[in-house]
């Protein structure tokens, strides 16, 4: 369901943590809209953290890349990235204030990103929200074959190390079911949010480096 308020009077990085803290988050109709709205779906897409799936594949992709995976260095190029057209994505949704907002909360330490390197050039990465022990992912992209999906698996293992409970990707796509992504009704997803925020996760798991071999073993065990 979507409330389609002017909600821009007021909105600072602070309040949008109370919005997620409800179950709430906001998006634009496309990148030259100058206006946001609240989403508040009723069916919601979340990843089980203690049943991710990395296909086989994947798994050998990751263990074997000559890419680089760092968190939180360049938050304005992941969102750049995140923000490009694609081949399946002709227009985005994030628009200015979107990247002034969660850049903000990315300032104050509650926006993280997962980054893919092909030497000092970026391929992939995603980023999303932190609050308690619960992950809101946002937006990911890929300039060259897997890097989103490697992204991913990095993130999945970052959060089951730092002792998140709740990885929310907002709604479900067939890309995301691969990965064992399901939905749940919205009084379900409130439960298990509240549940969540109330906890501490380890934040220094995104400082923590991770080689390939790692991140699919903690990813999936």
């Amino acid at each position: 369901m979507a409330r389609r308020d002017n909600i821009l009077i007021g909105l600072t990085p602070e309040v949008l943590l109370k919005a997620y803290a409800c179950g709430i988050f906001p998006m634009a109709e496309d990148a030259d809209d100058p206006t946001l709205f609240w989403i508040d779906p009723a069916q919601r897409g979340i990843i089980p953290l203690d049943a991710f799936h990395v296909p086989s594949r994947l798994a050998r992709t990751v263990r074997a890349t000559p890419l680089s995976v760092i968190c939180d260095r360049d938050f304005s190029a992941v969102i750049d990235g995140c923000a490009e057209p694609g081949p399946k994505r002709a227009r985005t949704w994030i628009n200015a204030p979107i990247r002034k907002l969660y850049s903000g909360l990315f300032d104050i330490g509650h926006c993280h990103t997962v980054e893919v390197y092909d030497g000092d050039a970026l391929v992939g990465g995603l980023y999303g929200v932190s609050l308690g022990r619960a992950f809101f992912g946002e937006s990911m992209f890929h300039r060259v074959r897997d890097a989103s999906k490697i992204a991913l698996v990095h993130l999945v293992a970052r959060l089951r190390l730092g002792g998140f409970e709740l990885l929310d990707t907002q709604f479900l796509t067939d890309h995301l079911t691969t990965f064992g992504a399901s939905e749940i009704p919205q009084e379900r997803y409130g439960k298990l949010l509240a549940s969540a925020i109330r906890g501490r996760a380890d934040m220094s798991v995104f400082g923590r480096t991770l080689s390939g071999s790692q991140a699919v073993t903690f990813a999936r065990d």
